[in-house]
């Protein structure tokens, strides 16, 4: 069964949602996400160059360490979330499906006179993704040497010639791996409070309202200037970000999930926006969400007639690291 948009194109399952999800908690499992948009970067300055224009420390990247990072707009709003790994030669990165050309677009824009090439190679590398606790253990030999593989936290990102997608997948298949669908995929990332850029953000989104500022974060805080960085900073020490990233537990007596964008109410008045929601094969419904900074933590709150309740992710407070006595001194 295909998944919905934007992650048409992909399977959705392979009949038994809530055993994949079992096999991506417990054991191993693979997740094709082939409609992901894969861009590179080569040349001898590419590292530094990558460091001046996103929000992570990459100008001194290690090869084969996977990280993420976020190109945002002079008021610190997000315009391109990128997972990328460096080989040594060259950046490997994917973005959201239908996104590579921006991507490739906006960067080779920026090249100037800097010794850096940029490819979008979308329609010539598909990712697929291993997870789970068996991930490093399973892949052995099985992708090949010349592949690129981004490890990042608890998954294992393969860079695959197209052609070789099918091949590879039904390698893992016969060693024991289980294949997953994009519902079993979202629910794991939902569940670990993982923002998905433009679904889970819109237009305002700052990095402080969707933690994605801090170690293991694309926000790294110690690294010289970029698009955007007077808002993180300004954010980070002075002020509290306007919204919070909160992950609902939904009614599970609801038959459907909440669409993207629905609004999210508390007493009768919008508060918020839904983003992307899944079944969890042990939490049940669940779902990303940002609310007002002011809307109280312990408060139930209501996504299209259903009942939710909210795991806070970023705290009211959060960014106030600064603490100023504004007070004026007596005359």
């Amino acid at each position: 069964m295909g998944a919905d948009s934007p992650d048409s194109g992909v399977a959705a399952h392979y009949g038994d949602p809530a055993h994949e999800g079992r096999a991506i908690e417990r054991a191993s499992a693979w997740v094709d996400r082939s409609n992901r948009g894969v861009v590179t970067v080569t040349g001898p300055d590419r590292r530094s160059w990558l460091n001046d224009l996103t929000s992570q420390l990459l100008d001194h990247l290690a090869p084969g360490i996977g990280t993420q990072a976020l190109v945002l707009d002079t008021r610190g709003h997000l315009r391109h979330h990128l997972s990328l790994v460096d080989d040594g030669t060259t950046t490997w990165i994917h973005t959201e499906p239908g996104g590579g050309a921006a991507l490739a677009g906006f960067l080779d824009s920026m090249r100037f006179m800097l010794r850096v090439e940029v490819a979008d190679l979308s329609a010539e590398r598909s990712v697929l993704t291993v997870l789970g606790p068996e991930r490093l253990q399973v892949l052995g030999p099985t992708a090949g040497q010349d592949v690129p593989m981004r490890v990042a936290g608890e998954e294992v990102d393969l860079f695959l010639p197209a052609e070789r997608l099918a091949e590879v997948a039904q390698a893992l298949t016969d060693t024991g791996v289980r294949p997953a669908g994009m519902w079993a995929y979202e629910a794991q990332r939902i569940a670990g409070h993982r923002v998905r850029a433009g679904l889970d953000t819109d237009e305002r989104t700052i990095p402080h309202e969707v933690d994605w500022v801090g170690t293991g974060r694309p926000v790294h805080l110690d690294k010289g200037c970029y698009p955007g960085q007077e808002t993180v900073a300004r954010v980070h020490n002075l002020g509290r970000p306007p919204r919070r990233l909160v992950m609902l537990h939904l009614d599970g007596t609801a038959e459907r999930l909440p669409a993207v964008g629905s609004p999210i109410e508390l007493d009768g008045r919008t508060v918020g926006r839904v983003g992307t929601s899944a079944r969890h094969h042990e939490l049940g419904p669940i779902a990303l969400g940002v609310v007002k900074r002011s809307a109280p933590t312990d408060a139930d709150l209501l996504v299209e007639g259903i009942a939710a309740g909210q795991e806070v992710v970023v705290d009211p407070d959060t960014g106030a690291n600064a603490k100023i006595d504004l007070r004026r001194r007596p005359r």
